[in-house]
């Protein structure tokens, strides 16, 4: 019997369940620590990347969510850097949205490469997709991202529109004296293209000079008082399986979302794991609990069966929650491209 076979026939059962009762179906692998962009939250400006060795390959990165599909994960979100910048990152993305036990192929995007890609990614399977969006306006665009284009994204936007994925979300981290003047912009622009718009407090990862975290650091309870002003919103019970917390509004089929680590922790039924861009498997975006599944792929090609034990034994240092601190240096030196979205 091959350990491939092995893997199967010792684990069909098997799920992933942290010591809290917590299981995880949704895993969020990160295929590139690069992008074509620089914003201000998630890099410094001069950034050092890994070297291509160091990097999980494409072949690697498909092992990785084909195991963890054969372990109970339901929904797999593809992030970077940016992922749709990596060469031939569509071959894995077809390959990831024909695995069987999958219901949810999902990506995070800056937007760049949606003219080109968002036909092949519907085609793919990708049922849904994130757009990062900040500002409305081009120069304020460009500062934020350091090297992005506003006109490029919304094209992509609107590419990714006409494609017709499921559901299309807008993403913005919202920063006092930065952009928090376009919060109801923002609304107002999701509502237009009827999508759907999450705020996301700033993650206090890597360490950066552009700004001061805790000055600018704005909650979602604040954006949601913005907000109220304007439209009149209702909570909604139903969920994409991740952090956001979703508002409805009585006359726009567009959500609000909220994601909200530092001011409404959300760890009591964190159902996510990471795979960083190194292939580590990070148990907690708050916290450096990791296993390294790159090791285990290139010590022991093939066997899927003891990367399969080695992911199931990880559960148990999946913590109970993180301690983020708004005034403090961040506990977190690795930056949020590193990690994935």
């Amino acid at each position: 019997m091959s350990n491939n076979e092995a893997g199967s026939t010792v684990l069909p059962e098997a799920k992933l369940v942290d010591k809290f009762g917590r299981q995880v179906t949704y895993v969020r692998i990160s295929v590139t620590d690069r992008c074509d962009f620089r914003c201000v939250y998630c890099m410094d400006e001069e950034m050092s990347f890994l070297p291509r060795a160091d990097i999980l390959t494409l072949e690697e990165i498909g092992v990785i969510a084909k195991v963890f599909s054969e372990l109970g994960v339901r929904k797999i979100r593809l992030t970077g850097g940016e992922p749709l910048i990596r060469n031939n990152v569509m071959s894995v993305i077809e390959e990831i949205g024909a695995l069987p036990q999958l219901d949810e192929l999902v990506l995070t995007t800056n937007g760049s490469q949606l003219t080109k890609l968002s036909n092949g990614l519907v085609s793919a399977g990708v049922k849904r997709i994130n757009i990062s969006l900040d500002s409305l306006k081009a120069e304020r665009f460009r500062q934020l991202t350091r090297t992005g284009c506003l006109d490029t994204v919304l094209n992509g936007i609107d590419a990714a529109i006409a494609a017709g994925f499921t559901r299309i979300k807008l993403n913005a981290v919202i920063l006092k004296g930065r952009n928090d003047d376009e919060i109801l912009d923002l609304v107002k622009f999701a509502r237009d293209k009827q999508i759907d718009i999450s705020f996301i407090e700033e993650m206090p990862l890597g360490e950066i000079s552009s700004h001061d975290r805790g000055e600018s650091y704005c909650s979602s309870d604040e954006i949601l008082d913005i907000i109220s002003t304007v439209y009149s919103l209702t909570p909604v019970d139903d969920s994409t399986g991740g952090p956001s917390k979703y508002y409805a509004m009585s006359d726009s089929n567009s959500r609000i979302g909220f994601i909200s680590p530092h001011s409404h922790n959300f760890c009591g039924d964190c159902n996510r794991v990471r795979v960083t861009v190194e292939g580590r498997l990070l148990l907690c975006l708050g916290n450096e609990h990791s296993v390294d599944l790159k090791d285990v792929l290139r010590s022991h090609p093939g066997d899927t069966g003891r990367l399969k034990q080695v992911i199931i034994s990880a559960m148990d240092l999946k913590p109970e929650r993180h301690y983020f601190n708004n005034d403090d240096d961040p506990q977190i030196l690795r930056f949020m491209n590193m990690t994935g979205g």
